[in-house]
């Protein structure tokens, strides 16, 4: 028998001055088996960072076709396509192809910088492209906010993000390793 998702509910508020965006989301997580409590908060987290009406969770753990999160217009058409972790190339090549603008939020630490190195060559000819690295210290930390109901704000200033609940607090380390140049 498969072992079914876990699902995971969220209250999220967000004050995020540097997008003058104050918004509070009631959030369903579904949690594959095969994902880890620090991918599923980079998920959330992720979704904080880019908060919009439109933003949606997709199936990007379970379908190379979906995005971990994107944002379609009223047409269908995807403005904006998220992954997290270390993607594969090709996929990310093609993600470009069918969406405005593509972030990939890398984490692991050194993995994450070796999956960066040996890409790079290839991110620099998607000009739709971004690619922010989290510190893996934040997303380590970001595992004890994590509950089956979840009570959390997410705080964001100058750049510098706090995602917390009543008890803990993490200071999010983001680094940005390469920017859009174009968003067509």
């Amino acid at each position: 028998m498969a072992i079914k998702a876990t699902v995971f509910k969220a209250s999220l508020q967000i004050a995020d001055m540097d997008r003058h965006y104050y918004a509070e989301h009631a959030l369903t997580l579904s949690r594959h088996p095969s994902e880890t409590d620090e991918r599923m908060m980079v998920r959330l987290l992720t979704f904080a960072l880019n908060a919009d009406e439109f933003l949606a969770f997709g199936q990007g753990m379970t379908d190379d076709e979906s995005a971990d999160l994107w944002k379609k217009d009223l047409t269908g058409a995807i403005v904006l396509w998220i992954d997290v972790g270390l993607p594969d190339e090709k996929l990310i090549r093609k993600a470009c192809g069918r969406a405005n603008h593509v972030i990939v939020y890398c984490y692991g630490g050194n993995a994450a910088q070796l999956w960066y190195e040996q890409n790079a060559k290839g991110f620099m000819r998607l000009h739709n492209l971004s690619v922010v690295s989290l510190s893996q210290t934040c997303t380590q930390a970001m595992v004890k906010l994590v509950e089956r109901t979840m009570q959390l704000q997410c705080n964001i200033q100058d750049g510098q993000v706090w995602l917390m609940n009543n008890q803990d607090s993490v200071l999010i380390e983001q680094s940005i390793l390469k920017t859009a140049t174009s968003t067509h």
